[in-house]
């Protein structure tokens, strides 16, 4: 392994450069191994919320959690006590449940480590593979997401759309699941001995154990002894701590605390110079570095002249998390920068108030001629020597997939004959996902790419760029680039 790379960076690479096909699967179980911890509790939530759990099963499910490993016979008793009460309800309604609970909690746990194993395997052609004890429920949004269409997990059975309250065929537990990959492999060709597979529980053992190249994710005690005494690679991704930790909530609080007194400090320099830019390069050139200290968080450029090459330009960043992004870009920028952003912050105390001071275009996503209407001062300031930053997938993502491409920062970027300047965050969402309340500390990887020019676009070059550029940030994220490649690299640390 070289110095300073993970064993998941190592398989990646190993990944990129073996063989291609769809011969060969990936086989991805769910819970614990593409989610940090069970998605099975973000639904027992709703269920004890709802009033929808008695107290048998409540007993039971203690029971099961408390006493190890379960056996195939035991899971398959306490899934059909859970379904039971399922009965009568239509299968619409419940899949439209795993997608708010998805976006509600679910989303929030993705190991993005897995997410980018998944990315490599399919760039490859290989056939990926979902295989889980979960219902379809709990694991379509994700695998949605991912852009995985063969699922197979326990099924529910169901009468013209409607739920029995009874488990159709067997359940994907132990030997279920590995009986149902058998099937699906002999099915589609699947070379089972040049495969791998990704799993964290005991129960996988077998699952592991039918590939020629298995995966112990996070292993739980019998699976990591076993992959100790067989020589399995043991891939090891962040988890989120479970015991009693203020830090978090300390270091979200002080970084929320140096963009008010970054803003304070902007605002008086402005008033006191009668300049509001000057008071505004203050804030944001400030503010990066003091919530760079104050989240212990290092930032990890690659191409960083990039952002100094051409100015004024519109600066696009993928868009996971309001406050880190905010963090990366005044950091990367420092100065002579506004944004655009959606209409609603305008209304939001303070923040609009801050915004509206930086010279901010609000836009209002719901009404395209409002939207484009209100880009025009954006093309102004532009001529006027002030860059712009903005999000062209127009609002946060669940997950790092990148989203459709909105023209207006093309247009915009024409209009004012100024470049545009790809910025891709890596992991913006492992930090602060767009559902948490609290930061993690770490470091954030960025990609700074070189200006794209748009003098002289027509509407046809502006439909090419949507999807040219697009295609840029979805090559960067599957193939990240070496921070030791060339002389475009350069890593800073942001508490300095």
């Amino acid at each position: 392994m070289e110095l300073g790379r993970s064993p998941a960076e190592e398989l990646l690479e190993q990944i990129r450069h073996g063989p291609e096909g769809p011969h060969i699967t990936a086989i991805f179980d769910f819970d614990g191994t593409l989610i940090d911890g069970y998605s099975a509790s973000a639904l027992y939530a709703h269920r004890l919320r709802n009033f929808e759990i008695g107290a048998a099963e409540a007993v039971r499910t203690v029971r099961a959690t408390l006493g190890g490993t379960l056996t195939e016979a035991e899971f398959t008793e306490l899934m059909a006590g859970g379904v039971r009460g399922w009965q009568g309800r239509l299968e619409d309604d419940l899949l439209e449940l795993g997608e708010r609970l998805f976006a509600q909690e679910v989303a929030g746990n993705l190991f993005h480590e897995a997410w980018r194993l998944v990315k490599a395997h399919q760039r490859c052609g290989h056939t990926v593979i979902i295989a889980t004890s979960a219902t379809r429920l709990q694991v379509l949004p994700l695998a949605n997401e991912l852009g995985v269409e063969h699922i197979l997990c326990t099924q529910l059975e169901r009468e013209n759309g409607v739920l029995t309250g009874r488990i159709e065929g067997r359940p994907l537990w132990g030997d279920g699941k590995i009986a149902a990959v058998r099937t699906f492999a002999a099915e589609h060709a699947i070379d089972l001995a040049n495969s791998h597979a990704y799993a964290n529980g005991d129960e996988d053992i077998p699952l592991l154990g039918s590939v020629g190249i298995p995966h112990p994710v996070n292993p739980q005690p019998e699976l990591a002894a076993v992959a100790a005494r067989k020589g399995w690679q043991v891939l090891r991704f962040r988890t989120s701590s479970h015991r009693v930790d203020p830090t978090p909530m300390v270091r979200t609080a002080a970084m929320y605390g140096g963009l008010f007194a970054s803003a304070g400090a902007g605002i008086a320099l402005g008033v006191l110079r009668g300049d509001r830019r000057l008071g505004v390069d203050l804030a944001t050139s400030m503010f990066g570095d003091v919530a760079g200290a104050l989240g212990d968080l290092r930032l990890e450029v690659i191409g960083e002249h990039h952002v100094w090459s051409q100015r004024p330009a519109v600066f696009f960043i993928n868009h996971q998390s309001t406050l880190i992004d905010f963090v990366v870009t005044s950091r990367l920028l420092r100065h002579g920068f506004t944004a655009v952003a959606k209409k609603e912050l305008q209304r939001t105390p303070l923040i609009g108030q801050l915004f509206s001071m930086a010279g901010v275009a609000f836009v209002d996503r719901a009404n395209r001629n409002s939207a484009v209407e209100s880009l025009r001062p954006a093309v102004d300031t532009l001529k006027k020597g002030t860059s712009v930053v903005m999000a062209p997938e127009g609002t946060r993502s669940l997950t790092p997939r990148i989203g459709t491409f909105k023209k207006g920062g093309f247009h915009l970027a024409a209009q004012a004959e100024v470049p545009i300047v790809p910025i891709v965050i890596r992991n913006a969402g492992e930090i602060m996902w767009r559902g948490a309340k609290t930061a993690k500390s770490g470091t954030i990887q960025v990609v700074v790419h070189p200006p794209i020019p748009t003098e002289g676009w027509t509407a046809d070059d502006i439909d090419a760029a949507v999807h040219d550029v697009r295609q840029l940030y979805l090559d960067t994220l599957e193939n990240w680039p070496s921070a030791e490649a060339g002389s475009t690299s350069h890593a800073t640390e942001m508490n300095q």
